[in-house]
């Protein structure tokens, strides 16, 4: 009975054990408090998103005098064919070049890189200041802001956010969230900046301090990736030497045969 008794606690503590080692391997920001999200209420600034090198905009500009503002206003020409249909017309979007500019009727090339939407929309009505009698109201939208999750996820895509602000959390929750193959210490984000230099930014989300990170909200055109683990690297390779084993074992079979009914001749 005492052995017995020894082996079921022996038992239960292995148990125990693993079900806390497995919760280490999977579980976001381990160790944060109540305190820490008091910090991270106090302290973490809102982010804004800024704008960069081929991003597309939208620009609006709304006046008392609706006259005086359309030429601000570029619009896609409406197709029509057959007999006349009438439709709201579009915007017609702003691709920001290499260097950060736009080409703006009346205003000519204007600086938009490194600016909030906020900032933007300040400098373009500060500028059209001297075309029109009263300060207009100038709307700047991003009409590619989008994401893509890779990896060890449920559902890998490319996401358009149209809130314009996403953070590492938020992405893996649109692609159906990391599997358990998953690593947790070392998701990767590719980032281009406004000069077009590639980087690559390692995270660790059991880190509880990641909510302060710089790189934890996203930015447009990021990709975040996420690395398998070693169980699931090496499953992947047993399985492919496996396939391979397996090929090379019936290509042999067959020869052998084939042999045989040879010789039998």
């Amino acid at each position: 009975m005492k052995k017995q008794s020894v082996l079921v606690t022996l038992s239960i503590l292995a148990i125990w054990l693993t079900g806390c080692t497995a919760s280490k391997n999977v579980a976001y920001i381990q160790g944060a408090g109540e305190e820490d999200m008091d910090a991270f209420v106090q302290s973490t600034p809102l982010y804004d998103a800024r704008i960069l090198p081929k991003d597309l905009l939208t620009i609006t500009v709304t006046a008392t005098d609706p006259e005086a503002a359309q030429p601000f206003n570029l619009t896609v020409p409406t197709r029509t064919t057959g007999l006349s249909t009438y439709s709201q017309p579009q915007l017609q979007p702003y691709l920001v070049d290499n260097s950060g500019q736009i080409n703006f009727p009346e205003l000519g090339m204007i600086t938009l890189s490194g600016l909030t939407k906020r900032e933007a929309e300040l400098k373009i009505t500060d500028l059209l200041g001297k075309f029109l009698k009263e300060p207009p109201v100038v709307t700047v939208s991003f009409v590619n802001y989008k994401i893509s999750v890779l990896g060890e996820v449920a559902r890998p895509n490319t996401f358009t956010i149209s809130n314009e602000k996403v953070n590492i959390f938020e992405a893996l929750a649109m692609a159906g969230d990391m599997t358990i193959w998953g690593r947790r210490d070392n998701v990767k984000i590719i980032r281009e900046d406004a000069q077009g230099n590639q980087r690559v930014i390692l995270m660790d989300l059991k880190d509880r301090n990641i909510i302060y990170s710089p790189y934890y909200y996203l930015q447009q055109n990021d990709v975040l990736y996420v690395e398998p683990n070693k169980t699931k690297a090496r499953n992947s390779e047993i399985g492919s030497a496996t396939g391979i084993w397996l090929s090379a074992t019936s290509v042999m079979i067959s020869v052998a045969t084939l042999l045989v009914n040879v010789l039998k001749k």
